[in-house]
């Protein structure tokens, strides 16, 4: 299978922990995944081995696997499969021809803050629309991390 990687980073004026929040927090999740899908979340509980159903209002969406959880650092899923009306499918062409990439999330600290870089592989044809939906996610995910109370 023929995959293309997006790679963006974003620096953000919050502290790793802050930032790291909005990645795994359901109430923040919701609201940065909304880039990719209106209403889309993810049921898991982002420790090293757990699954991961990425889903959307009707059930559709992506299965993954937690394949790397450094807390506060690094986050990784591989993904195993796709998600059709809340039925899991590892074995269709559209299923296998995602399986193995990788979604990757790298915190650094920087000085005032911290530089999220992300890195997602994914077939060619949603290269651009993928790519354009991170740069919202990014600007969602800084301007959650930069005005969270806590």
């Amino acid at each position: 299978m023929e995959k293309t990687t997006i790679k963006k980073e974003i620096d953000i004026k919050a502290p790793k922990e802050k930032v790291w929040n909005v990645l795994v927090q359901d109430q923040y999740i919701r609201q940065w995944y909304a880039a990719f899908s209106e209403g889309a979340y993810a049921e898991t509980d982002w420790q090293l081995g757990s699954k991961v159903l990425f889903k959307d209002p009707s059930q559709n969406g992506m299965i993954g696997k937690v394949v790397q959880h450094t807390p506060h650092e690094v986050l990784s899923v591989r993904y195993e499969g796709l998600l059709i009306n809340g039925q899991e499918d590892t074995q269709s062409e559209d299923a296998k021809a995602v399986q193995g990439g990788l979604e990757t999330y790298k915190l650094l600290e920087k000085a005032g803050g911290t530089q999220v870089a992300i890195e997602g592989d994914m077939t060619p044809e949603f290269y651009d629309m993928m790519s354009a939906a991170w740069d919202v996610a990014l600007l969602k995910i800084k301007e959650l991390s930069e005005n969270q109370v806590n």
